[in-house]
């Protein structure tokens, strides 16, 4: 099976871990990934930022690594791509204020692509209005903004048509499966043979 075209957006902030184990996981498994992000480049970073879990009443935050982009926001052609990945972090907040952000979110919607949104990449998907009637989560505290923009809320991992959403990087296992079966990409498991010298 031929691996598939993938556009991420991202930007300044996105979430260390909901950036790096989907870039790295999907072209794992033999699927092509640019990452892109307004105003930068090919060859740029973007800074990430850890959000953990730590019994507070939200999550915290800690700097975390530059990711590097390997596409140019400017040369973004939807047409081209066979879906769309949106990381959380803190990066969907400002991304969603670039009409052009908007509009390829919506292209790809419109065509039906699958699209894979994570915690606070829902905002991206509220904004552009491609949410309305679909079964879709985010990170909790955006259930609001989901119901407001006409999503059908849910406390798991959603698959609903072409969208997968999840709630934040502890969802990765079963967000990243939704999205490749969406997809149609299937992962074949062999036995390993361990040998000993005798």
């Amino acid at each position: 099976m031929p691996g598939k075209k993938l556009l991420m957006l991202v930007g300044d902030f996105v979430e260390d871990y909901e950036v790096m184990v989907p870039f790295q996981a999907l072209r794992m498994v033999g699927h092509e990934v640019d990452a892109v992000c307004p105003e930068k480049g090919a060859g740029d970073a973007v800074k990430t930022a850890v959000h953990d879990f730590e019994g507070d009443q939200t999550y915290t935050e800690k700097p975390g690594h530059n990711f590097e982009l390997n596409a140019t926001f400017d040369e973004v052609d939807a047409d081209e791509y066979d879906g769309l990945v949106i990381p959380g972090g803190r990066a969907p907040e400002y991304l969603r204020t670039y009409d052009r952000v908007l509009e390829i979110t919506r292209e790809f919607a419109e065509a039906e692509k699958p699209i894979a949104a994570l915690c606070h990449g829902a905002q991206i998907l509220a904004a552009a209005d491609v949410i309305d009637g679909k079964r879709c989560t985010a990170y909790p505290a955006l259930e609001s903004e989901v119901t407001a923009a006409g999503g059908e809320w849910r406390n798991e991992v959603a698959v609903d048509g072409n969208l997968v959403t999840g709630q934040a990087w502890p969802d990765h296992p079963e967000w990243l499966s939704a999205f490749l079966d969406v997809l149609g990409t299937s992962v074949e498991h062999g036995a390993a043979e361990a040998t000993a010298d005798d």
